[in-house]
């Protein structure tokens, strides 16, 4: 057998070149290389084709943007929200808050000073003069406040208007008197959270009151007219066990209730939220007190506890 014949064509030999270590560059070099024209790295044709980019899909990114915020504005509506009532997140149940609060503790109900400290006192004080602010000068209100008028059970606010809340004649509860903090009696004001184009539905039918109703305000709304019982109603207890009344005697001001007239709410400019001041008179001092206030009316829905609270608020009072 002939011997097997060896091919004729040459051995390729493939070398791999091993990357060479780029040349160390200087900083003023490395901002323009005069070597081969980089800037920053970059020729001047990667610098404009990279600009160039980086302009059209910002442009086209904030094209985007403004075509749905512009789509979302043309659903809302400055006057009044798009869903509301039972169609809305807020439902149809109030809740119910109070002041003085300050503002970086909003998750804390508790109100404790010193009562013969002025400077304690008098920062709870002005947490209320704040709040209450609008009240007192209408010119911070929208419009000036003129559309506020003076209102009562015979007297409603024409279209556009608003009923004015007076917080001036609030006896012991007024600024003048300091709001009983410099005399250990302190006034704490309740108010309803708003919900646009809620309606109370009111106890007007004597014999319709709760049975769980204070037979102090059972007694207080008996006495009133048909016309007068149109008001949701506040009613604040001692929540401490204890023998003995650590929360003494309570007043209300200027009434225990928020009258029908400034409802509903229907975001109207000049509108304040009615307030009822309570005035606790003579709390036991160096006693942690808690105190539930709650709101009264046949479409207000009341749960107790510390989770899932509704109709009602729960304050820790502490006065040394």
């Amino acid at each position: 057998m002939p011997a097997e014949k060896r091919s004729s064509q040459p051995r390729i030999v493939r070398t791999y070149e091993f990357p060479t270590k780029p040349e160390k560059l200087t900083i003023g070099q490395y901002i323009y290389n005069s070597k081969d024209g980089k800037i920053l790295g970059r020729t001047a044709t990667n610098w404009a084709q990279l600009t160039i980019f980086y302009t059209c899909f910002y442009i086209v990114l904030a094209a985007l943007f403004a075509i749905c915020m512009q789509g979302l504005l043309v659903t809302l509506n400055h006057e009044h929200p798009k869903w509301q009532l039972d169609e809305s997140r807020i439902g149809t149940n109030p809740g119910v808050s109070y002041r003085p609060r300050p503002e970086e503790e909003e998750n804390s109900n508790s109100i404790q000073y010193v009562a013969a400290n002025k400077t304690d006192a008098g920062l709870w004080v002005e947490m209320i003069n704040e709040y209450l602010r609008p009240y007192n000068d209408h010119t911070l209100l929208p419009g000036g406040g003129k559309n506020q008028v003076l209102c009562d059970f015979n007297t409603l606010p024409s279209r556009g208007n608003v009923c004015a809340f007076d917080v001036k004649n609030l006896g012991a509860c007024s600024e003048q008197a300091g709001f009983g903090y410099n005399r250990s009696a302190p006034c704490i004001f309740v108010k309803l959270n708003r919900i646009y184009g809620w309606q109370p539905e009111f106890y007007e039918d004597v014999d319709d009151l709760p049975t769980e109703m204070p037979d102090d305000l059972v007694s207080y709304i008996k006495s009133l007219t048909v016309a007068e019982r149109r008001q949701v109603w506040i009613s604040c207890k001692e929540l401490t066990k204890s023998d003995e009344n650590q929360l003494g005697p309570i007043e209300y001001m200027p009434s225990r209730g928020l009258p029908a007239y400034y409802y509903p709410y229907m975001n109207i400019e000049g509108y304040l939220s009615p307030l009822v001041a309570v005035h606790l008179a003579r709390p036991k001092p160096k006693t942690t007190i808690s105190i539930e206030c709650r709101a009264w009316a046949k479409n207000i829905v009341y749960r107790g506890g510390a989770r899932d609270r509704t109709g009602s608020l729960q304050i820790s009072l502490r006065i040394d």
